[in-house]
């Protein structure tokens, strides 16, 4: 090989073959690019971003959100190695953000270094679950209510709590419009007034899941857009008549139920003791449920009578012990008044 196929054709330095040396080759490469400006469209009431026309929430902070664009508005040639990325952010104006970028690496075997600023532009936009939120959007609601009774107050808190435990686990993975918009206790039970059908379903299922009965769906045609029929849903939530706890009335007799499964209840006869299985009918009555029973003093016995002291009106009354024979003067007991009866439940 001559002199001449050594060196580099363009500045006379040694070059293997005679071809263009490392220093030329990056001297003449483009290899770093920069957008001189970006633009952050984000939801000034909840901070959500709108990236490429999609909503979605944002959990970084401002500045997280810059450098990530920032680092996304910087382009570097594929040759470019060991390459390394330093900004440096300044907010002129609450709208506008200027980033300072260092860019280094090593191009064909020499080290370079570059230079550029990007302008960032904040531009507020109100999201699509603000939007409907704002203007009282909604597509459906969920109706929770119960067999032949009102569905009790640790019901409507449990359904409460099953409805939010939804909406975030929803809006966790995505589903930003699978929003609650209110939440109304009426006179027949709870009203869950939601954003979209997704949410409707998850929480009625939750709420079954849960709590037992069923749920049926009613749709209302409220309008067309774009030549898309648009429907409103009534998810119905029908709880059981009777739940754990309750203290229900068959013949002279009382029982706690402890399960219901379809038209069938399974409860602890309170006169005997055992376990026993009925059909659930007309002539079963509700008392009452054991969460809402008092505590009473046993203040005497007598064979298989107690005498029960009221709290409140301080009148001794009797009540037969069942299956509950250890009783004794000064225990406490847990009561049901059924008008001038009362149901004991045992021991508080």
């Amino acid at each position: 090989m001559d002199i001449k196929e050594s060196i580099c054709p363009s500045c006379g330095r040694p070059s293997p073959g005679g071809k263009l040396c490392g220093a030329c080759r990056a001297e003449r490469t483009v290899w770093l690019e920069c957008e001189p400006r970006i633009k952050i469209v984000f939801c000034p009431s909840c901070e959500a971003r709108k990236d490429q026309g999609v909503w979605t929430d944002m959990p970084a902070s401002r500045d997280e959100v810059a450098m990530d664009m920032v680092h996304r508005a910087i382009k570097v040639s594929p040759d470019l190695n060991d390459s390394r990325i330093e900004v440096v952010l300044g907010d002129q104006s609450p709208n506008r953000t200027y980033a300072d970028c260092t860019v280094t690496g090593t191009l064909y075997g020499v080290g370079v270094e570059g230079h550029c600023r990007i302008e960032i532009m904040w531009s507020k936009e109100q999201c699509d679950r603000c939007n409907r939120l704002s203007g009282s959007y909604y597509e459906g609601i969920v109706q929770v209510r119960a067999s032949g009774r009102k569905p009790y107050p640790f019901e409507i808190a449990t359904a409460a709590r099953i409805a939010e435990e939804m909406e975030e686990t929803l809006q966790e993975g995505g589903e930003r419009l699978s929003f609650i918009s209110k939440m109304t206790d009426s006179r027949d039970g709870l009203d869950i007034t939601i954003g979209s059908q997704k949410i409707g379903q998850e929480i009625s299922n939750a709420i079954v899941a849960r709590l037992g009965g069923r749920w049926t769906s009613h749709p209302k045609l409220v309008g067309e857009k774009a030549g898309r029929q648009i429907f409103r849903i009534t998810y119905s939530v029908r709880l059981p008549r009777f739940v754990r706890g309750d203290v229900i009335g068959i013949g002279k007799h009382y029982g706690e139920v402890q399960q219901t499964e379809g038209h069938n209840i399974r409860y602890f006869d309170l006169s005997t003791g055992s376990m026993k299985t009925t059909k659930d009918d007309a002539a079963i009555r509700l008392i009452g449920n054991a969460r809402n029973a008092e505590a009473h003093m046993v203040v005497f016995r007598e064979a298989g009578t107690i005498g029960v002291l009221d709290p409140v009106t301080g009148i001794t009354r009797e009540c037969l012990v069942g299956p509950f024979g250890d009783l004794s003067p000064g225990d406490s007991v847990n009561l049901l008044k059924n008008g001038e009866e009362i149901v004991l439940l045992g021991r508080s």
